[in-house]
């Protein structure tokens, strides 16, 4: 019962990693996103390449930042460490399945030769 205990701690607290940097990862955004629009529209920064610059960059971190969600908050939530062991017990299981279904056969085959 230790174990289990401790395996459940231990997810609780890569859960709360998890959750902990997506924030962190949130909150850069909209400081990033904040520093970028204030560079490009009060600085003058990059007026010599594109007017919106910034809105591309903006864009592309907001994609970076909804895959980063998607990994935390719907991937690792379904797929953890209980859905492997589902998924290898099952597998072993077609495949035990499997093996008795050609020794099944393979015994019929030399009883009919006999």
């Amino acid at each position: 019962m230790e174990k289990e205990v401790h395996e459940q701690y231990e997810y609780a607290r890569r859960r709360l990693r998890q959750k902990k940097v997506l924030y962190l990862h949130f909150v850069l955004f909209l400081l990033g996103s904040l520093f970028l629009f204030i560079a490009n529209r009060f600085f003058g920064f990059g007026e010599v390449t594109t007017q919106n610059w910034c809105i591309w960059g903006i864009t592309i971190w907001l994609f970076i930042f909804i895959l980063h969600f998607i990994k935390v908050y719907i991937t690792d939530r379904f797929m953890n460490k209980k859905w492997e062991r589902e998924q290898i017990d099952r597998l072993v299981a077609l495949q035990q399945k499997r093996i008795s279904q050609l020794e099944s056969s393979i015994s019929e085959e030399n009883q009919n030769k006999i």
